[in-house]
C-alpha cells in the first residue's frame, strides 16, 4: 500500500464519510479489485467505524436530570406559551408531524423475529447469516435480530439490526451499519424514507 497513490486513501475516507463522487467511487472500486493491501486497509477502516458505532453509549450520572431541572428558571405562564405557539405555527406543525412520524416508525420497530434480505450466495445457519469465502453477493444485505459473518465479498451496503457484524478479510463496497438502539433504528428508517423519496424524483 506504501506504493499506492495518496488519493486512493483520500477516496476511502470520502467513501466512508458518504461524500465521494461517482467518478472517485468507480476509481476506488477498480483499485480495490487489484490491490489486496488497500482492500485490507479499507476493511480495517470499515471495522473501526462499525466498532465505534456499536460501542456502549455514555449514560448520565445518577440524579443528573433532577439536578438540571432544579437549576432551570421557573416556566412562564400558559399565556406566554400560547402566544409563542401562535407566533410560530410552522415550527409547531413540524414538531407535531415529527411526533406522529416517530410514533409510526416506533410501531414498526423490529420485534424479536429473525429476518434477512433474500440474496443468492448466502448461508443461513439458525440466526447467523454467512457470506462464504470466495462468494460475491451483489446488493444490500439487511439482517434483523441475527448475526452476520462475511468471509467473501459484498457489493452493496450491510446493515445489522439488533445483532453483530463479524468480518475478517472480507470486502464490503458499501456502508456498514450496526443498529442496536431505538434512536439509531429511527435514524436508519428516516434515511431510508428520504432515499426512497429522492428516488421518486430521479425516475
Amino acid at each position: 500500500m506504501s506504493t499506492c497513490p495518496q488519493y486512493i486513501v483520500d477516496y476511502m475516507h470520502e467513501y466512508l464519510d458518504g461524500d465521494i463522487s461517482r467518478e472517485h467511487e468507480q476509481q476506488l472500486k477498480k483499485h480495490l479489485q487489484v490491490c489486496s493491501d488497500c482492500r485490507q486497509h479499507m476493511q480495517e477502516l470499515s471495522d473501526t467505524i462499525a466498532f465505534v458505532k456499536s460501542a456502549a453509549h455514555i449514560t448520565a450520572p445518577p440524579h443528573f436530570e433532577d439536578k438540571v431541572m432544579q437549576r432551570l428558571p421557573k416556566g412562564k405562564n400558559r399565556v406566554g406559551i400560547q402566544k409563542w405557539f401562535r407566533r410560530h405555527p410552522i415550527i409547531v406543525a413540524a414538531a407535531v408531524f415529527l411526533l406522529f412520524m416517530s410514533a409510526t416508525m416506533l410501531s414498526n420497530y423490529p420485534s424479536d423475529e429473525f429476518s434477512v434480505t433474500t440474496q443468492p450466495n448466502l448461508i443461513v445457519d439458525g440466526q447467523t447469516v454467512i457470506v462464504p469465502a470466495g462468494e460475491v453477493v451483489k446488493g444490500d444485505i439487511v439482517v434483523k435480530n441475527g448475526d452476520l459473518i462475511i468471509e467473501g465479498e459484498v457489493d452493496g451496503d450491510v446493515t445489522v439490526i439488533n445483532g453483530q457484524y463479524m468480518a475478517s478479510t472480507s470486502v464490503v463496497t458499501g456502508q456498514i451499519e450496526e443498529i442496536d438502539q431505538v434512536f439509531e433504528w429511527l435514524w436508519f428508517e428516516m434515511k431510508d424514507m428520504a432515499n426512497d423519496f429522492m428516488a421518486l424524483f430521479k425516475e
